[in-house]
This record gives structure tokens, sequence and C-alpha cells, in this order.
């Protein structure tokens, strides 16, 4: 809740009254320490056991972010706000219903070896299958090769590819949409993907539509051919394997907007970041071991 919400619930509950600026300063200090230190904290909570298959999923969201201009004078003529993407991974063994979570306002390399660290957490071993479910951003799939090798496979969200397919429709069969869309979902559950690909290719190739058209057909086209290896969801669902990523939506809801996107709240990068290392280290099931840490001052705490 609000740094004000607090400063109510404790008058409300205890009859004392702390300005949300001091709830402000204590809950930040401590996230900034847990920020520095969240890995390290983690490292103490017991291990899962080796996992045979691990299934992770990684997505991008915005978060309102400020940042001041350089000069002098007052500071909100130089206050400049933004939407920056905060990047969440998450990860658990195949069965498991307690997911662990990672959280970076950094690069897409940060990113990655973030969401390496998070199947590490869940028990991956070199002998582990890891099944990685994201939508079609490039940076995903590029971090999923580069970080795991051949020890992952990723695949596109199915809903997200479901959408293009729907748009598609528009074109390819404007007066039996959703039959049209139907066809070619379960053809690419299916395996089949080439007769869907050949079905927008044939709508791109029409000399007959026109010319200003903005084809839908076509942007499908172009998504799909170029990720070939990334819709293999008969494999998935033979081997009782998500192919949608509605769980990191879901993470995203619950571990960073619930907190950092409420009405009118804008945050400076270093604090944003902060805050989202203390909601994961909640979700993580650490916060008890964190107070461990800082009583026994075993954190870096400057």
């Amino acid at each position: 809740m609000s740094f004000e919400e607090v400063s109510k619930k404790i008058k409300e509950h205890y009859g004392i009254y702390v300005p949300a600026s001091s709830t402000r300063a204590i809950v930040e200090k401590h996230a900034h320490i847990i920020d520095k230190n969240l890995e390290k904290i983690q490292e103490k909570l017991p291990r899962e056991k080796t996992a045979d298959v691990v299934i992770g999923e990684s997505d991008g969201g915005m978060v309102p972010i400020i940042k001041f201009k350089e000069g002098t004078g007052d500071r909100r003529k130089l206050r400049e706000t933004a939407w920056t993407e905060c990047r969440l991974n998450l990860a658990y063994a195949k069965g498991s219903v307690t997911p662990k979570y990672s959280a970076t306002f950094g690069d897409t390399d940060e990113a990655g070896r973030l969401l390496l660290y998070v199947t590490d957490l869940v028990g991956r071993q070199e002998t582990t299958k890891v099944h990685i479910v994201g939508d079609g951003a490039p940076w995903i799939a590029n971090q999923v090769e580069e970080k795991f090798g051949d020890q992952a496979e990723f695949l596109i969200d199915f809903f997200h590819l479901s959408e293009y397919l729907h748009q598609a429709a528009q074109c390819c069969a404007p007066k039996d949409l959703n039959p049209w869309a139907a066809t070619q979902k379960q053809c690419m559950k299916n395996g089949e993907m080439d007769k869907v690909i050949q079905e927008l290719e044939n709508h791109v190739n029409n000399e007959n539509k026109p010319e200003d058209h903005i084809c839908e057909a076509e942007k499908s086209y172009n998504y799909m051919i170029k990720r070939t290896n990334q819709f293999n969801y008969k494999e998935a669902i033979a081997s009782d394997l998500p192919i949608g990523s509605g769980e990191i939506e879901s993470g995203h809801r619950s571990v960073v907007q619930k907190r950092l996107k409420l009405p009118g709240g804008w945050w400076l990068k270093e604090n944003a970041q902060a805050m989202v290392s203390l909601r994961v280290l909640r979700i993580n099931g650490a916060h008890d071991q964190y107070w461990k840490s800082y009583r026994m001052s075993e954190l870096n705490v400057n």
C-alpha cells in the first residue's frame, strides 16, 4: 500500500502517528539494502531438490519513472517523466505451485542473468530440461539462447500468437473470422505450422487486394516467418508443458504493479528498483531471512 496508507493503518490499529515521510524513509532504507543483497539473502533459503523439468516465463511491463535534467534552480522545472520497462521473470519446477521471481530495470543481459538465476533457485541442474514461455519480444528469445544454450527451448505464448491470427482473419476471411482463426490455431497446436504460413502467404501474394490496404495477414506472416523455431506447441502439449505465459502477466500485477503503479505515483529509477526487489523478496519467501541477516549484521548496509 502507499506510504500514506501505512501511516493511517498504524494510527488506526496502534494509536501511534507516524508521518508518511518517516514510513517512506524506513521502507526505502530497507528496500535499498535488500536490493544490494537479494541474491545473498536468498542463497540461505532451503534449496529446491534437483528438478527434471523447470518452467520459466519472462515479460516486460512499464512503470512510471521520474528523472531530473542537469541544471540549477527549481527542480520541478527540471523534472522529466517517462515509462520505463521492468523485466520480470519467474521459474518453478514442473508440478510445483510456488514459483520464484526476479525483476530488474536493468538491461536485457541483466534480465537474462536473473532468469538463469531463478531457474537455479528452483532446482535447475545440468541435466534439467528448461521450458521458457514469453511473448514475441526478441530480447527474451535471445537471452534464453545466450544464457541456456541447448538446455532450454523457447516457446512464444500461444495467446499472443492468437492475437496475430485473429487480426489476420480480417484480411484472409472477413466473412468467416472466428472459424478461420480457430482452424489456424488448431493447425498450430497440431504441429502444422507450414499450413498456416502458406495460408497467410497466399493472401500476401494476392494481386487483387487494394494497394493501400494495411494487410494484417502480412504482419502475421512476417511475425511467424522470423520465429519458425518458437512455435512447437504440439510437443509442449504432449509433454504437459504450458503454452501460455499468463502466470507472468499475473505476476506483473501482483509483484510490480500492485505497488509501483498506484494512481499518481512516480518513482526515481533507483527507488523503483529497490522497491521491486523488496516485493520479490517477500513473494519468494525470504522476508524472515532478511530480518535475521540484518539483525546479525551479515548484509551490506552502506
